[in-house]
C-alpha cells in the first residue's frame, strides 16, 4: 500500500472508532432517577391565645404644670428691712410663713391714730346718748303722756350720728391693724420660689409683683387623649369625687421614677389644633423626696397610665399579630387559617379579641411575604413527620447525595420565597 493511501486511511479509521465509541457510551448511560420536591410549607412562629380578664390601661403623655402658680405682690408701700433665708429661687417655705417684711412703723403710728379716733367717737357717742336722755326727761315732765312730735326734740338725729362716727373710726382701726398685718408677706400654703426680685432695703409699692411661687401640695399633668380613650375610665364629674387611678413616670438622670396620682377632671373644651380632650392627673406631695426619688418638678414631660375598666373574656395576641386591623393568621393541622376577628380594644402592644378566636388557637405572629387559607406551614422549633421523598421506582432518596450545579446554587437563594409560593399554590 502506498503512503498516499496509508495516510487517507488513517483518519477514516480514527473518525469511526469515535462513532462506534460514542454511540457505545450512550447505550450504557443510566438515566438519572427522578426526585419529587415535595414542599413542607414555610417556619413561623406562633402564640397560643387564653382568654382572660384584663384591666384597661390607657396610656397618654403630658406635661406637669404647678396645680397653684402665685405671684407675690405687696399690699402695702414700704422699704423691706428683713427677708427670709427661705426667699430665693428654689427655696421651699412653709404655711402664713414672713417671706419678707415692710417697714411697720409707719402702720403703727396708723393704728395709734385710729384708736384715738376711736375714742373720740365713743366720748362723742356718750355725750350725746346722755344729753338724747335728759331731753327725754324733760319733755316727760313739760308734756306727760304725751309722745315727742319730732326725733330731734330728743336729739335722736345727733345720737345717730355719733353712733355712725364711732362705728366709721373702729372701721377704720380696723384697717389700720390689717395694713400692720400686710406689713408681714406671707402665704397660706406650703410652696416653693420659683422666682424672686426683692431684697433688703429696696423700696417696695402695691401691685408690682416680686416673686412668682408654686404651692408644693398638688401638680397636676395635662393628659391629651382622643375621644374613644375617655370611655375606659370614669371621669369625676363633681369637685371632691374620687376620680381612677393612674401612674405618672419620668425620667431624671438615666433612671425612670414614678409618682401616684388620680384624674381629677377634663379641661371644659377640646383643642382646637388636634380635637383631644385634656384629662387632667393630679399627683399629691410631688417634691416629698422618698427613697432617693427626686420632685417632680412642673414643666416636665411625663408618661401617664390611667387604670380604667375591665375588659372580660377577652384574648390577648401580639398587636402586630392582627393583620390588616380585622384578621389573624391561625396555625391549625399543620396549615394556616385566616380568621376575621372583634378588636374590642388595641394598645401599642397587644390587641384584645373579642370573638373569632378560640381559647387555645396558635396565632402566627410570623411575617409571611406570600399566603393563602390553607397553605402548608411549619411551627418552628417543632418536629417534622414527614416521609421521605422517593422516585418514580419506589427507592429512598432522602440520604442521597445530589451534584448541585451552578444554576442550582443561585436558585437556592430564594428557596425561602419557592417554598412559600409552591405551599400557597403560586398566589401572591
Amino acid at each position: 500500500m502506498s503512503p498516499k493511501a496509508v495516510k487517507l486511511i488513517i483518519p477514516i479509521v480514527v473518525l469511526v472508532a469515535g462513532v462506534a465509541g460514542a454511540v457505545l457510551l450512550a447505550s450504557s448511560r443510566r438515566t438519572p432517577p427522578r426526585v419529587e420536591h415535595i414542599s413542607p410549607g414555610p417556619l413561623v412562629e406562633t402564640t397560643t391565645a387564653h382568654v382572660s380578664d384584663v384591666p384597661v390601661v390607657v396610656e397618654g403623655h403630658g406635661e406637669v404644670v404647678a396645680k397653684v402658680a402665685v405671684e407675690v405682690v405687696p399690699q402695702v408701700a414700704g422699704r423691706v428691712v428683713e427677708v427670709s433665708p427661705s426667699m430665693v429661687v428654689g427655696g421651699f417655705f412653709d404655711a402664713d410663713e414672713p417671706l419678707f417684711v415692710i417697714d411697720p412703723r409707719d402702720y403703727e403710728f396708723g393704728v395709734e391714730r385710729a384708736q384715738a379716733a376711736v375714742a373720740r367717737a365713743e366720748v362723742r357717742f356718750e355725750q350725746e346718748t346722755a344729753e338724747a336722755e335728759v331731753a327725754r326727761e324733760e319733755w316727760t315732765e313739760l308734756h306727760p303722756g304725751e309722745a315727742p312730735p319730732s326725733g330731734l326734740v330728743v336729739r335722736e338725729p345727733q345720737v345717730r350720728q355719733a353712733q355712725a362716727e364711732l362705728d366709721a373710726a373702729r372701721a377704720d382701726l380696723d384697717v389700720a391693724r390689717l395694713s400692720l398685718e400686710r406689713t408681714r408677706v406671707s402665704l397660706p400654703f406650703d410652696g416653693v420660689v420659683v422666682s424672686e426680685s426683692v431684697d433688703l432695703g429696696q423700696f417696695v409699692t402695691t401691685g408690682r409683683a416680686l416673686a412668682m411661687v408654686y404651692g408644693t401640695g398638688e401638680v397636676e399633668v395635662r393628659v391629651p387623649l382622643e375621644s374613644r380613650d375617655l370611655s375606659w375610665f370614669e371621669i369625676p364629674g363633681r369637685p371632691g369625687d374620687t376620680g381612677p387611678r393612674a401612674e405618672v413616670s419620668a425620667a431624671y438622670a438615666g433612671t425612670t421614677y414614678t409618682w401616684e396620682g388620680r384624674v381629677t377632671r377634663m379641661e371644659a373644651q377640646l383643642d382646637a389644633a388636634s380635637r383631644m380632650a385634656h384629662v387632667v392627673v393630679e399627683v399629691a406631695r410631688p417634691y416629698a423626696g422618698r427613697d432617693g426619688r427626686p420632685p417632680l418638678m412642673p414643666n416636665t414631660f411625663a408618661d401617664v397610665r390611667i387604670f380604667g375598666k375591665t375588659l372580660d373574656g377577652v384574648l390577648p395576641i401580639p398587636r402586630h399579630a392582627l393583620r390588616e386591623g380585622s384578621t389573624v393568621w391561625v396555625f391549625a393541622d399543620g396549615v394556616l387559617r385566616v380568621r376575621r376577628v372583634e378588636v374590642a380594644r388595641a394598645d401599642r402592644g397587644r390587641a384584645y379579641i373579642s370573638s373569632g378566636l378560640e381559647d387555645g388557637d396558635q396565632v402566627i405572629v410570623s411575617s409571611l411575604d406570600v399566603i393563602t387559607d390553607g397553605m402548608k406551614v411549619r411551627i418552628a422549633g417543632a418536629g417534622e413527620n414527614e416521609p421521605p421523598a422517593q422516585t418514580d421506582d419506589g427507592v429512598d432518596t432522602s440520604s442521597a447525595t445530589l451534584d448541585v450545579s451552578p444554576a442550582d446554587e443561585t436558585s437556592d437563594r430564594f428557596s425561602a420565597i419557592r417554598d412559600q409560593r409552591n405551599a400557597a399554590g403560586g398566589v401572591a
